[in-house]
């Protein structure tokens, strides 16, 4: 069981899967559900600080890098994209909004993402991890609650 719980601990700190994946996961493993949630938020949100202080940082120096620049120039884009979309649909309302894209569970819209754009937008550290949290514990209960009716529902059969 342990094991199962390191399994999804570790998928949730993986950028574009996240918690999203992992709670989907955890239901497929018959683990409870509100210890998953807490694992699983524990475990995409370890990152969020570094992503926040370091991320950009890397990503700008090594863009011009041979063998990994094309990537990073595309994770700089992705930020970069993403912040100004938050940006242009948020206007005053920022902090809300990145709580939202965070929270609404689509690809390439998690705390990964988000702390990225935060981070492009020069957004306050503090304010932007309690957005992100608060994102992550929305997309949370919304793929738990999917989640736990669709193996429900195939547990039923």
């Amino acid at each position: 069981m342990v094991k199962k719980y390191l399994f999804i601990f570790l998928v949730s700190m993986v950028p574009l899967i996240e918690l999203r994946g992992a709670i989907p996961f955890s239901q497929g493993f018959g683990l409870p559900l509100l210890t998953s949630y807490i694992v699983c938020i524990i475990g995409n949100m370890l990152p969020v600080p570094i992503i926040f202080l370091f991320a950009r940082k890397v990503l700008e120096w090594g863009c011009d890098k041979p063998v990994v620049g094309k990537f990073f120039t595309f994770c700089i884009e992705k930020g970069h994209k993403g912040g100004a979309k938050l940006q242009e649909k948020a206007g005053r309302g920022l902090y809300i909004a990145l709580l939202l894209f965070v929270g609404i569970p689509l690809p390439g819209t998690g705390a990964w993402t988000g702390t990225l754009a935060a981070s492009f937008l020069d957004m306050d550290f503090k304010k932007s991890v309690v957005a992100v949290l608060g994102g992550v514990l929305l997309a949370g209960l919304i793929m738990g609650a999917v989640s736990a009716g669709v193996f429900g529902a195939i547990r039923g059969f």
